[in-house]
């Protein structure tokens, strides 16, 4: 649970660095996966493949954004608190 001096806090070096090498590493794997795209030759995609790719991340991104919501509005509300018998 965060306390009462938790809102004026700003992160860390350590918090900077992390977020840092998270970035560098994901731009490391953009790279290499579109060297070896573009190594593979004629990779071309029809429409109903790029149709299927467009709908398969929206409905991804829709599922995510759901449940994240249902966790920050469960825990808002106190559902994931213990009860008061212990169950």
């Amino acid at each position: 649970m965060s306390g009462p001096d938790d809102s004026d806090t700003k992160p860390g070096r350590a918090t900077w660095i992390a977020v840092a090498v998270a970035v560098a590493i994901v731009v490391l794997l953009i790279v290499l996966v579109a060297r070896f795209w573009t190594g593979l030759g004629d990779t071309g995609m029809s429409e109903g493949g790029w149709v299927a790719l467009v709908l398969g991340v929206l409905a991804t991104l829709a599922l995510g954004i759901g449940l994240m919501a249902l966790v920050f509005i469960s825990n808002k509300r106190g559902y994931d608190d213990p009860g008061g018998d212990g169950r």
